[in-house]
């Protein structure tokens, strides 16, 4: 299958009639298995005690925040460059998905970090980019509502996408690049060291994974929304014109 295949409408919408319910299954039972898994059958941390299994939403929540973003890159690269349409509002329908994943860790993280460092918040570097990657999707969204032309909307939000992409890319290595922030390292590295204990790591690669097929079936559904609205939307222009 060629990847330029999604870019046509009604190739996509069977594209997605096919993946987003298998992609929905798939999703509930990695999250039913490491969540299950990792809140009722892995043992406390011996430094961070019982609330060291909120890792297993947080982690997953905000990787595919950053992840989102990502995504919302590459299509809005696609729509600049090659004008598809399907492009645009793949990355219009992953907005309000990744805003969600990202305020799903902002709230985790202030909940761990509360009994970890004393305080929900820090203006660490890690958790200001993720706060301001917050307010791009804000942003992001409220754009796309208040310009009525579907293509100028297009234009601007890849624009601010592509800005607000280093912040995506902050708040995922901040870590990495300010040291003596007080964000712990990565969760899943190739370093055994930093790595977490494998009996951590196990349910939280299942959650991770439910995340992912989560959000691939949400992205499938509401890009297939977003097709059809703009159907609708250019046949009441055409009734206008007539």
């Amino acid at each position: 299958m060629s990847f330029w295949e999604f870019a046509n409408p009604r190739r996509f919408m069977g594209i997605a009639d096919r993946v987003a319910p298998v992609s929905f299954v798939i999703a509930g039972l990695c999250l039913a298995a490491g969540l299950g898994w990792g809140f009722f059958f892995t043992p406390d941390d011996f430094r961070m005690g019982s609330t060291v299994k909120i890792l297993y939403i947080h982690v997953p929540a905000a990787t595919m925040a950053t992840s989102a973003w990502a995504m919302m890159v590459v299509t809005s690269l696609v729509w600049l460059i090659r004008r598809h349409h399907v492009s645009a509002l793949a990355a219009k329908a992953a907005a309000p998905i990744g805003v969600t994943f990202t305020l799903i860790g902002l709230l985790t993280g202030a909940i761990w970090g509360q009994p970890m460092w004393g305080t929900p918040w820090e203006w660490d570097p890690r958790l200001t980019s993720f706060l301001i990657l917050f307010l791009f999707y804000l942003g992001y969204m409220a754009l796309w509502s208040a310009i009525e032309d579907p293509d100028m909307a297009a234009d601007l939000t890849s624009v601010l996408c592509l800005v607000g992409s280093v912040f995506a890319v902050l708040s995922r290595y901040a870590a990495v690049f300010w040291s003596q922030g007080l964000h712990q390292g990565a969760t899943f590295s190739l370093d055994k060291e930093e790595n977490i204990a494998d009996v951590f790591w196990y349910p939280a690669i299942l959650a991770m994974a439910g995340f992912f097929f989560l959000f691939v079936a949400l992205v499938f559904y509401r890009t297939a929304t977003e097709i059809r609205a703009r159907r609708l939307y250019a046949l009441e222009i055409r009734e206008k014109a007539a």
